[in-house]
């Protein structure tokens, strides 16, 4: 199959994978995964170990084969397509640059396998050399980089065939926590100028949500939840979700009334209902249910809270000193802990401390009632 390239916007879809499924020995890897992927978006598969993902990006690449389904690119069905044959590249966490050659040469060896005339491979090295600010080090061999300088070069290889789709598997991995974090903003800005689709895989949450735009939640090679760092966190549509993505406080409970415009539930942990200003979908009645509450959502207070509800009270069990904020942990009735994140905006000494009577209070709006 012969594959024309076809110009998109801003935005478009660009590639659409549909009920795509692979296994292993009878073993399900991914399971019936559908989903579209825009022009110059950055997409981010996030999950554990084991979750799938990886095994999706090798498919995306064409290094493994589906069992069932479509992986359709402007029209075609790739999914069966060699991966020499695919207009994608894929830069991995070891980064694989050969170590005999040189930056430029690196950069260089794709566009050597093209008809690419020798004037128009010079040109795009120094293009990509500029691209990601390694101008002055063209002649160095990747055992004389840092870490992040591989990566940029490694980068500059992957982009440098002008790809559709920049694919990027565990792309920090390598590096340590402190340039991983200065990486990730480069990283997309270099991204975001070329223009390029990208679809990347980390098991890392913060990077995920720092440099995607649009993330997918794997567990067990399903997709659970699809959409924007924003709405991945603060709208998480369950239990897993909710506590893969971050720090929550899970509180276990009853319907004991339900309106349109509100929920009340009955949490046993609590010296006080739960009240959450917004309706929920499913069977009416009391039946068990969830309720999640980020920890930087919660107050605590010395005093106990006058509101008839979304409060409770606790006893100070460990306080995680972490420079910019703290974390108490409060032990509740029946052995629950519960975490709240509080800012250190002053250099004296805590406002807490351990073993101290506390009381644990947050609006109705910072709730999410899951059901699974």
């Amino acid at each position: 199959m012969t594959l024309k390239h076809v110009s998109k916007t801003q935005g478009e879809v660009l590639l659409e994978l549909k009920n795509l499924s692979k296994s292993f020995d009878g073993n399900i890897a991914v399971r019936d995964v559908n989903l579209s992927f825009h022009q110059g978006e950055i997409f981010a598969l996030l999950g554990g170990s084991g979750c799938g993902k990886s095994t999706l990006l090798r498919m995306l690449a064409g290094f493994e084969t589906a069992t069932e389904g479509n992986i359709f690119l402007d029209g075609n069905d790739i999914a069966h397509i060699a991966p020499y044959k695919r207009p994608f590249n894929m830069m991995f966490q070891s980064y694989a640059l050969f170590p005999h050659m040189t930056v430029e040469q690196n950069i260089a060896y794709g566009l050597k396998q093209t008809n690419m005339s020798k004037s128009d491979i010079n040109k795009r090295v120094n293009e990509m050399l500029k691209l990601v600010h390694m101008e002055s080090y063209r002649l160095r061999k990747p055992a004389q980089l840092s870490g992040g300088q591989c990566q940029r070069v490694a980068l500059a290889r992957s982009l440098a065939k002008r790809p559709q789709l920049l694919l990027l598997d565990e792309p920090m991995g390598a590096l340590d926590k402190k340039l991983r974090g200065e990486m990730q903003l480069e990283l997309v800005d270099i991204i975001k100028q070329v223009g390029v689709t990208c679809v990347m895989v980390t098991h890392d949450q913060e990077e995920a949500m720092t440099m995607a735009d649009r993330i997918a939640v794997m567990d067990s090679g399903e997709i659970l939840q699809v959409g924007s760092p924003h709405e991945i966190y603060e709208y998480p549509n369950c239990r897993y979700v909710a506590g893969f993505i971050g720090g929550v406080n899970m509180f276990e409970g009853t319907i004991a009334e339900e309106e349109p415009s509100y929920v009340i539930v009955n949490a046993p942990n609590l010296s006080a209902p739960i009240y959450i200003d917004h309706g929920i979908s499913g069977p009416i009645g009391q039946r068990p249910v969830a309720v999640a509450v980020r920890p930087e959502k919660v107050n605590i207070s010395v005093e106990q809270p006058t509101d008839k509800y979304n409060w409770g009270a606790g006893i100070i069990d460990d306080i995680a000193y972490l420079g910019q904020h703290s974390i108490y942990h409060i032990l509740l009735p029946n052995d629950q802990f519960i975490q709240v994140t509080m800012t250190n905006d002053s250099r004296l000494q805590q406002p807490f401390e351990l073993e101290q009577q506390v009381y644990v209070s947050w609006t109705p709006g910072s709730c999410v009632v899951m059901e699974d």
